[in-house]
């Protein structure tokens, strides 16, 4: 599905990816490391929020690595950044028509993430600036689902959230991948990214330190390598 090949990546005259690729997969990849590593940094490349100086982004075979933004969300890409976005001062449901208008089937969408998050639903007229820390994130994944992509870009989506909804978004993103939606996960907790995932890679300071399969298999060499 998406694969990246070799970048380099940055902020002006400051590089912070060298050399990274990661493996292509229909299924989940996990991006684990510590902060500082150049993880966001790397999903900002993937949707084309920052341009690789060097090497190439691809999806289902297709070299997206000169697209804008938009033009790669209208072939499938979603991004959910980090920190639970959406427009504070407009309610739940109107958060969620904002991306449904216009669609061919936008009212059909909004049903379906109201009974997948049902405590969007109840608090469908509640201001999204006033809504947990948990359900801003569900309702920020539940606007990137509106636009039916095919690969899903997460990044952090469990940090901050109270234990009880953890569960609910870990559940989520694995019903989803079984259910035939890629997904693209940075996430500090180890146990469920690479239990989650079928391919993991780490970062360290810009570079890929470790990859493979993901599964619990992997769980205890990941956390010693990442202590080192």
């Amino acid at each position: 599905m998406l694969e990246i090949i070799d970048i380099d990546a940055g902020y002006g005259r400051t590089k912070v990816l060298h050399g990274v690729s990661i493996p292509a997969s229909t299924k989940v990849v996990s991006v684990l490391g510590h902060n500082g590593a150049g993880k966001t940094t790397l999903l900002r490349a993937a949707i084309g929020l920052i341009r690789p100086t060097r090497g190439k982004v691809l999806f289902e075979g297709e070299d997206i690595s000169h697209l804008a933004p938009n033009r790669r969300v209208a072939r499938g890409l979603a991004y959910v950044a980090q920190g639970q976005q959406s427009f504070g001062q407009l309610t739940t449901m109107e958060n969620l028509q904002l991306i449904a208008d216009g669609r061919r089937n936008g009212k059909q969408k909004i049903a379906e993430m109201l009974e997948r998050f049902p405590a969007l639903a109840q608090f469908s007229t509640r201001k999204a600036g006033l809504l947990s820390g948990g359900q801003r994130q569900q309702l920020a994944i539940a606007r990137a689902l509106i636009t039916e992509p095919k690969l899903l870009i997460l990044d952090e989506p469990t940090e901050g959230i109270q234990p009880t909804i953890v569960a609910e978004i870990e559940e989520t993103i694995i019903g989803l991948a079984q259910d035939g939606l890629s997904v693209l996960l940075v996430e500090q907790h180890i146990g469920f990214a690479l239990e989650a995932a079928d391919k993991y890679v780490v970062l360290a300071s810009g570079h890929v330190t470790q990859s493979g399969d993901g599964g619990s298999a992997a769980v205890g060499a990941v956390r010693e390598a990442m202590v080192i």
